[in-house]
């Protein structure tokens, strides 16, 4: 018998059959669905085209049938509408919510480099304090090519009911609404456990964590992603015990095993009882200083700082979705940015231990100032949670001068160094104080108000000097422009900080908080640019250089200055160092650590081997950036590695990031600090 069903014959046999049956309850019951249909697979092709616009990737089939799977889920429910008018409303529901949900995530993810949460809706308060920013740099007119989708629908929902399509479907009656209700949800069940099946260890450790949110969306798709993403933002909130055995074990066997070692170099203790003055330096990328256009640097000014103190040449910001906020808090924690929300707005009631806390340990008054408002990035809460003992908003100062977001930053520090005199002639102590710039942010706008720095060239053709535009005028020559303005306030700060004798015995702190987020292809004409032509040289020409996705990442390196007027230090630090190092290096130097901190001590490290841990998994080091997205590894120096190499820093990444977030979530090192003093 078992034979007999296994012939040739019988085999034939019982495929046709089973193409009648799919037939019978496939074909025909697509055929008499069309609109369903038609919402499945216009949805699905908004989805690839995210995909491709965004990530990329269109080299794997799993989001397509995850995706797919989904589709085939929400689209089930229309089954049950009675009348025709309800199934299209409930679809065109759907697809609004589709198309909303593309182009919110495409415009995010050009500004970002990621996609959004529902744990960044509480700071979905600050997106108009920035608006000309997204309106000049993320938003363009392919973010918006997903309305065709409801219109569509709407298209073929009125040439079905012209043609009396659903009265000819309701007569043929060959399905009543339940069947194909559970009709379409088990089609959509049995692809989404194909998807399942195709999905990798990795993919389903990414889905779990979702630290690196473009690999979630790569491989699940963007609804199953999506609905990840709700999960997740609101598990700690509705049971903050979810998992927080689990999380304290992780975070307790990490401290045990990388117990604080005290340094003891050459910078040990160099700056102890000494006042510091920190600025945070908007969207500063140490590539401008790298720069002169006619003659004239960019940054003259930062430049005499860093060739005197000690330069930091390969450092870099690892801010999330949080930008300047996660800067502030990477460089006073030395803990990661949160891969779900921002410390500032999101965990802002937790407990840290702070570079400002350490200082006031010492004695030190410490202050902040920043001529925003107090609300933005909630700093008011989060400066006093951070140890700051005032912040000195928008309010303090006089808003004589706007440019872009806010007061100008000349007219900020000029205001603010009477203020910090009045202030340590009031306490009398060793100060701490945090200097927030504001112009130098994007959108770059409002040059009028700054002085001319024409960002052109003049090349002599003939014997004639001949002037070319060059990059003036774009957004890369505004944002020069801007990084010109802001070393010019930066100088006449120092200046007036010295006539007032506040650079005595104090330490000048300047750092970039994060990148100027100007797409790779703004700088093809910086690198490609013939003069002599007037043209941007193409791939076929001689000379031309290739800015690939890595040169443009390594380019997003920010500066870190130490400096101080009597001491010249001419020192340039090429180890790669990133935000969380600030604390240990400098504690080194002051005399101060938390037992809590993440980075190193730059000083400590003997074989000038670090590795800067970015929030999506990628990292660098002095011999690769390697890519968390796809596992890409590019050379920076032509050796190359070991796969023990690769695991030994994929596994160092896991574990700050996976450390931090839980530090984070569950408040952790405030019970630590209790269960200690039991």
């Amino acid at each position: 018998m078992k034979k007999e069903f296994f012939s040739s014959k019988n085999i034939k046999k019982n495929f046709k059959r089973l193409l009648g049956f799919l037939k019978r309850h496939y074909v025909v019951f697509f055929k008499d669905s069309l609109l369903l249909l038609c919402f499945i697979l216009s949805a699905l092709l908004n989805t690839v085209l995210l995909r491709f616009f965004t990530v990329n990737n269109l080299t794997t089939i799993k989001p397509l049938l995850a995706d797919l799977g989904m589709l085939f889920v929400f689209s089930s429910f229309a089954c049950l509408f009675k009348s025709d008018k309800g199934k299209i409303r409930y679809l065109m529901v759907w697809s609004l919510f589709s198309v909303v949900l593309c182009i919110i995530n495409s415009i995010y993810y050009s500004y970002y480099n990621s996609f959004v949460s529902v744990s960044l809706l509480a700071t979905s308060a600050f997106v108009s304090d920035v608006g000309d920013a997204v309106l000049e740099l993320a938003i363009s007119a392919k973010d918006f090519i997903y309305i065709w989708q409801p219109i569509f629908l709407c298209y073929v929902y009125t040439r079905l009911v012209k043609k009396d399509y659903f009265n000819k479907v309701r007569n043929g009656n060959k399905f009543n609404k339940r069947f194909s209700f559970v009709n379409m949800i088990a089609t959509g069940g049995v692809i989404l456990l194909v998807a399942s099946a195709c999905m990798n260890s990795t993919d389903w450790s990414r889905f779990t964590k979702m630290w690196n949110r473009e690999s979630v969306l790569s491989s699940f798709g963007v609804y199953t992603y999506q609905l990840n993403d709700i999960v997740q933002s609101l598990e700690p909130k509705i049971n903050n015990l979810f998992g927080h055995d689990k999380a304290l074990k992780v975070v307790t066997d990490y401290y045990d095993n990388n117990i604080y070692e005290e340094s003891d170099n050459k910078y040990t203790g160099i700056f102890e009882g000494k006042n510091v003055i920190v600025i945070h330096a908007e969207s500063l990328q140490t590539l401008a200083m790298e720069l002169s256009f006619n003659g004239e640097e960019v940054t003259p000014n930062l430049n005499k700082l860093a060739s005197e103190g000690i330069m930091f040449t390969n450092f870099y910001s690892q801010v999330g979705v949080g930008t300047s906020s996660d800067a502030e808090f990477t460089f006073s924690t030395s803990l990661m940015p949160s891969s779900s929300g921002t410390v500032f707005v999101n965990y802002f009631n937790r407990e840290y231990v702070t570079i400002q806390k350490l200082f006031k340990e010492q004695g030190y008054y410490t202050f902040s100032m920043h001529a925003n408002t107090g609300d933005f990035w909630n700093r008011s809460t989060m400066h006093k949670n951070m140890g700051y003992d005032d912040f000195y908003s928008e309010s303090s100062f006089d808003i004589d001068e706007t440019i872009g977001l806010g007061l100008s930053d000349k007219s900020f520090f000029r205001q603010a160094v009477p203020m910090i005199r009045d202030i340590i002639n009031e306490k009398g102590t060793p100060f701490y104080a945090t200097m927030i710039m504001l112009t130098n942010h994007t959108p770059f706008s409002d040059l009028e108000l700054m002085d001319e720095y024409p960002t052109t060239m003049t090349v002599n053709i003939d014997g004639e000097e001949v002037v070319r535009e060059y990059i003036d005028g774009t957004t890369l020559g505004n944002y020069f422009r801007s990084v010109h303005y802001a070393d010019q306030a930066i100088g006449q700060f120092i200046e007036d900080l010295d006539n007032e004798g506040l650079l005595e015995d104090t330490v000048l702190i300047i750092y970039g908080d994060h990148d100027a987020r100007i797409k790779r292809s703004n700088y093809n004409i910086l690198y490609n640019y013939d003069p002599y032509t007037d043209t941007v040289k193409t791939e076929e020409d001689e000379g031309y250089v290739d800015y690939n996705e890595y040169e443009y990442l390594l380019d997003k390196n920010v500066p870190l200055i130490i400096w101080t007027k009597d001491t010249e230090y001419n020192v340039n630090v090429d180890t790669p160092m990133g935000m969380i190092d600030v604390l240990p290096t400098l504690g080194n130097m002051f005399g101060i650590h938390s037992d809590y901190q993440l980075g190193r001590d730059i000083f400590s490290i003997n074989d000038g081997s670090n590795t800067v841990v970015f929030t999506d998994g990628s990292y660098l080091t002095d011999k690769i950036y390697y890519n968390g997205q796809n596992g890409e590894i590019y050379s920076i120096n032509g050796d190359s590695v070991t796969e023990d190499y690769i695991q030994e820093n994929n596994k160092h990444a896991n574990d700050l990031i996976e450390v931090s977030n839980n530090i984070i979530t569950y408040d952790l090192i405030k019970e630590i600090r209790e269960k200690s003093n039991e």
